[in-house]
């Protein structure tokens, strides 16, 4: 199901204004809060927008989409598993764990324990916790216009959840970027790098919130009983 319903949402003459998009955020903003020699994992890493851009001493990316492989640089190393169950990566191996519009594609806030008992997991002490999604604070309405979006957040319900698992918040813009990228997000380099330094602009066009975490407590304990496996579909908004 996840490849045809990117199929659908995203037709092959989008990808490259994605790409550019992306390429811009990370350079511009997202590099500074990953360091150039640490260790990535992309949750829900779709097409790779992310990970590609972004520059570091080693990329993984995991999603169930059978298509996210092809659309990865040579040097990203793949997981085909769901972002709650990250069994092949050993515990506290990752510096930076990134999530982006894949926590509102989970059913329900059992599952986002899961994933955020998995990220701390994996997460190296200290290690950060970045975080970007909608905001449903902004988006009563349309944020539903998405087939597959299922859990609503606010900025402070994600951050309470992070700091119940054992992160501590470092870093929450309840406005960041614009919902999503085919938005009034303007696609050439200049006029994004103007954007991400205007602050005062994304009170009025920003619709996601963002966030980095740090593992610095004790994690959760186990729910009772696992619900089926999460679907890893992210970066679809």
């Amino acid at each position: 199901m996840l490849d045809a319903l990117y199929r659908h949402r995203f037709l092959d003459e989008d990808l490259p204004r994605k790409r550019l998009i992306w390429q811009t955020l990370c350079r511009e903003f997202l590099q500074r809060h990953v360091g150039r020699d640490a260790v990535v994992l992309d949750l829900a890493c779709g097409y790779g927008e992310f990970i590609n851009a972004i520059e570091a001493r080693a990329r993984h990316a995991a999603d169930l989409n059978p298509d996210s492989p092809r659309h990865l640089d040579p040097g990203v190393i793949f997981h085909a598993t769901s972002a709650d169950r990250l069994d092949d990566i050993p515990d506290e191996t990752i510096d930076v764990v990134f999530a982006s519009n894949f926590l509102e594609h989970l059913p329900d806030k059992a599952a986002l324990s899961l994933v955020f008992k998995e990220a701390f997991r994996v997460l190296k002490p200290g290690g950060r916790f970045i975080v970007l999604g909608p905001n449903i604070r902004y988006l009563p309405g349309a944020y539903w216009d998405f087939y597959d979006h299922h859990l609503p957040l606010t900025h402070l319900s994600l951050a309470e959840g992070l700091t119940i698992h054992g992160f501590t918040v470092d870093l929450l813009i309840d406005r960041f970027l614009p919902y999503t990228t085919k938005s009034r997000l303007p696609a050439h380099p200049r006029l994004i790098s103007l954007y991400l330094k205007a602050p005062f602009a994304w009170r009025f066009l920003g619709k996601q919130f963002f966030a980095v975490a740090r593992k610095t407590g004790e994690a959760a304990r186990e729910t009772e009983q696992k619900p089926a496996t999460t679907h890893a579909a992210g970066r679809v908004a």
